[in-house]
């Protein structure tokens, strides 16, 4: 009989706690969806970052630097409530992911259709057998633990993510200044919003959900308390620099009407090298973005798990949630995270067009990452009394409470924004379209949020 092998302990550096947060929150595959703003683009990004990304930022890096050895939304709330909101903050956290992966998928499967028949793109069926295989495929990659997971994510932030990025930015620029028209105009009239586009902010709100993911990693970091401030600090600027510039250049370059939330990114990469005779370039970068969307959902296969494996192991959660094979990781939990996720995609051969499909998932899936997050600014409040009498963490929100309450209001006011205009159903679909889309996120919502509820029943108080 085999020796059960205990895994090595592998400690992540600041670099790749950076990586794992920008490859986790930056994505090549949410730029077609906020490209479609226009010249709106600036003011939602504007509006988000105050809003929304700097709030979750300080908040992450002040509870990580609490909880130097446990880290993550289950954590959190649990010690500034109960156990019982635990469980639904790390339930929302993760589902929320169930939901969202066929959408990032989807992008892969775009970008993948480039390297074979660029009409692929428009196939449902194409589409659900690619999000299947490369889902499967990350959580083999996860199987083998955190250290097969954190090489594959740093390798795939550098090479599918920040060198892509760079690239569609720079030829952006190259196109502006040779001349080329440009789609959009940015004059005063023109960047503010019409009403009818407030929906648009919850694919913005969405572009920059994730912050908080890479504290899980507490106890796989050697100094929690001083890496997760620095981190989250660099990870930030990467994430709002690069989606507002790579989304503008979309803008400048597709009309609206021509993008495609899945094929957008190889649309704009298409157009730019048939202008500057570099078709060659095509399979090369279609293969990295295929790498860069795989590293994303690779970083998100395992880290909600790593919080229900908390609540797990406490026995708030069913027991076999925490098991681990040979490498470390929750193994019965991928399997099961992986049938799910299978079943989610089949959504693409239900709904009639690709595209619809897409806004339902992203719209629920932010919906219940609002709440989770709406839990957590709470949840900081609570903590920094706590710990008003115990030892000052190494970061802390500077301007005392009063500081605390402005960036914390900051971040409800953006996340219950986001939950209401959610509910606005995109300028895509047509009216007749409403009733169907707004049923399947209404009864997504609230059957998604009772579930916990259910869980927390059969576990032991």
């Amino acid at each position: 009989m085999l020796k059960k092998r205990t895994p090595r302990s592998y400690k992540l550096s600041i670099f790749s706690l950076t990586m794992i947060t920008v490859v986790s929150v930056d994505s090549l595959r949410n730029l077609p969806a906020t490209a479609l703003f226009g010249s709106h683009l600036i003011f939602f990004f504007s509006l988000a970052t105050l809003l929304f990304l700097l709030p979750t930022a300080l908040i992450s890096a002040e509870l990580a630097s609490i909880f130097p050895d446990e880290s993550g939304i289950y954590i959190w709330v649990k010690t500034a409530f109960n156990y019982k909101l635990g469980v639904i903050a790390i339930w929302l956290q993760w589902i929320e992911n169930v939901i969202w992966y066929p959408t990032i998928l989807a992008f892969v499967a775009g970008s993948l259709a480039y390297l074979i028949d660029p009409a692929l793109a428009q196939s449902k069926l194409f589409l659900t057998i690619t999000i299947l295989v490369c889902f499967w495929l990350t959580t083999l990659i996860n199987y083998f633990g955190i250290q097969s997971s954190a090489w594959f994510s740093n390798f795939c932030s550098i090479a599918g993510m920040i060198l892509p990025m760079l690239f569609i930015i720079g030829l952006g620029i190259i196109w502006l200044i040779n001349g080329h028209p440009s789609q959009v105009a940015f004059t005063k009239q023109t960047m503010l919003p019409h009403h009818e586009h407030w929906s648009s902010l919850t694919a913005v709100i969405l572009s920059f959900c994730g912050m908080e993911i890479a504290t899980v990693h507490a106890h796989n970091t050697r100094t929690p308390q001083r890496s997760f401030p620095i981190a989250l600090a660099y990870a930030t600027a990467i994430i709002v620099s690069t989606l507002l510039l790579g989304g503008l250049t979309i803008a400048v370059v597709l009309p609206a009407h021509q993008i495609n939330l899945v094929a957008g990114i190889m649309q704009t990469f298409d157009l730019f090298f048939r202008a500057y005779h570099l078709q060659y370039l095509l399979p090369i970068t279609a293969l990295s973005l295929v790498i860069g969307g795989m590293g994303g959902v690779s970083n998100w296969t395992i880290a909600p798990l790593a919080g229900l494996a908390i609540a797990s192991k406490e026995g708030r959660l069913p027991q076999w949630i925490h098991k681990e094979n040979r490498y470390g990781a929750p193994a019965k939990a991928l399997i099961v995270q992986a049938i799910l996720v299978s079943l989610l995609s089949t959504i693409f051969l239900i709904f009639p067009t690709i595209n619809e499909s897409y806004w339902l998932l992203t719209a629920l899936a932010v919906q219940l990452y609002m709440l989770m997050y709406i839990l957590m600014f709470v949840a900081a409040i609570k903590l920094r009394r706590q710990q008003r009498s115990k030892t000052r963490p190494v970061f802390r929100i500077p301007g005392g409470l009063s500081m605390l309450y402005l960036v914390v209001g900051l971040g409800m006011i953006g996340s219950i924004i986001t939950l209401i205009v959610s509910f606005i159903p995109p300028i895509e679909l047509a009216p007749h379209e409403w009733r169907i889309y707004l049923t399947s996120l209404s009864v997504g919502l609230v059957g998604l949020t009772c579930i916990p509820l259910l869980a927390i029943r059969r576990t032991k108080t």
